[in-house]
């Protein structure tokens, strides 16, 4: 079974226009359905992908073979299957860890804490603050399933302020997740466009703190627009007024969402530095196996259940009763999630990228302002920002080559295509559905405060990658 990277080298090489219709048509559908029809996200989703299989020419859908409508039908469920196998394990494990960090208690441990160090007043600033360094090394969406309970409950407590720190949470993990290294699409965007693996880590996070901090100032007018109370269950407004002796202690209550950050962290920055590990094979395979995303969240979720269970004093059967609903709701967000994906796949997969690039050799042009359009546009219309960061590096670095020399250093293009992968998320991406289900919006406000928070340090990230180039090129 090909990989979604794999078939990123699949994708006719001379599509002409056909594709950007197949493009219009297809996000067409899904807005139309979604929206209008009122038709179930996985629904649409899958109908739109389908119709992009449908629509590509016979003969150019990645191994293809037979009939060519069955064909895409087929290679529709198959692509489905492929994004089902990356994020069902995560999401079904940070769901355990959400509601065992909420039913022990130990999610409030945490925020009152919290609150104690820094003050409510500031509790915020942190949480953004905090988040654009510990999710450095952390798959965005793993990220804020682990961060989630912790904000839930800061919530609950200070009884305002729930956008705030859903959006706190999100604006820092965003611009790691496409801009700094460990990450796999600024890694790959690195190696693709020969950027030494150090710069691209300083310029990102000193550039990243632009739209970061110009952020703060949108997430507290969202907050104030749109704020919405904590979507809760009575156990979890119960927990607030129990005294502190029926909690668990402050490190039993932090070690399910610590460790597991800790152990990928380890993994991920030995990965980037495996010539410096090669003394011990055996001791950077196990550093490796623990650092998993899988295995350490499985590491999470038996560590959240030991603390519900020592608290509330229940057994293994108890534990399965109370995680039967979350469990719920992850596989609604599954589907989705994967539903999506395939979308964003088929639409690789019927040439848009490699029609993007064609429709730009040759021209003149701004190389920064290019890039974050072309990332824009891939992110778009397949909804993956990874996907969208290798796409474009590996179709912008051949035209820059050609262009001869860039006045600028090319880091600035490596941050422009990571901006623009970042943009306006919507029903293809699976962040758009992890972030609004998980955190109780509807796809409305899904819209009206991820979607709008991405887009914005989007724009700023791209305004301050042109400046910077402007008055300090670095050639």
């Amino acid at each position: 079974m090909n990989t979604p990277l794999a078939l990123l080298a699949t994708a006719p090489s001379d599509p002409g226009n056909w594709p950007f219709f197949v493009l219009l048509i297809s996000v067409a559908l899904v807005v139309v359905l979604i929206t209008v029809v009122k038709l179930h996200a996985f629904l649409a989703l899958v109908l739109a992908a389908i119709t992009a299989g449908v629509l590509t020419p016979t003969g150019q859908l990645p191994g293809e073979t037979g009939n060519h409508f069955v064909y895409a039908i087929e290679l529709v469920t198959r692509e489905l299957g492929v994004v089902a196998g990356e994020v069902a394990l995560v999401v079904g494990l940070a769901a355990i860890i959400g509601m065992c960090l909420a039913e022990s208690g130990a999610a409030d441990k945490v925020v009152r804490r919290f609150l104690a160090l820094f003050g409510e007043k500031r509790s915020g600033v942190a949480i953004l603050v905090a988040s654009y360094v510990l999710s450095m090394p952390i798959f965005f969406d793993t990220f804020f399933i682990l961060l989630l309970p912790i904000a839930r409950a800061l919530a609950l407590r200070t009884k305002r302020n729930y956008v705030l720190y859903i959006m706190a949470i999100c604006s820092g993990g965003v611009i790691t997740h496409g801009l700094v290294i460990p990450h796999p699409g600024p890694l790959a965007m690195a190696g693709i466009m020969g950027i030494d693996a150090g710069q691209t880590i300083i310029a990102a996070l000193l550039v990243g703190a632009i739209p970061l901090t110009a952020s703060w100032f949108l997430i507290k007018w969202l907050d104030a627009r749109y704020g919405m109370p904590v979507p809760g269950n009575q156990s979890d407004t119960a927990a607030l007024d129990r005294p502190e002796s029926e909690l668990p202690p402050f490190w039993m209550s932090i070690l399910p969402v610590v460790l597991p950050i800790i152990l990928i962290s380890t993994a991920s920055t030995l990965a980037a530095m495996k010539g410096l590990a090669t003394d011990n094979p055996g001791l950077l395979r196990l550093v490796e196996f623990l650092g998993n995303r899988n295995t350490a969240l499985i590491i999470g979720a038996a560590l959240a259940m030991w603390v519900v269970m020592r608290q509330r004093k229940i057994t293994f059967a108890a534990v399965s009763d109370l995680i039967g609903p979350p469990f719920e709701t992850a596989g609604v967000i599954i589907l989705i999630t994967s539903a999506g994906g395939a979308f964003g796949l088929m639409l690789k997969n019927a040439g848009v990228g490699a029609a993007i690039r064609a429709s730009a050799e040759g021209r003149d042009m701004n190389f920064i302002l290019f890039a974050w359009v072309v990332a824009s546009v891939i992110r778009v219309a397949q909804g993956s920002t990874t996907a969208a960061l290798l796409t474009t590096a590996a179709m912008v670095q051949p035209v820059i080559a050609s262009a001869g020399a860039l006045p600028y250093h090319p880091i600035y293009v490596f941050l422009a295509i990571g901006f623009g992968g970042m943009i306006f998320s919507w029903m293809n991406d699976s962040g758009f559905y992890v972030i609004g289900r998980l955190s109780g919006f509807n796809d409305r406000q899904t819209l009206r405060t991820w979607t709008t928070v991405l887009t914005f340090n989007s724009i700023v990230g791209l305004l301050a990658t042109l400046l910077l180039s402007k008055i300090f090129p670095l050639v």
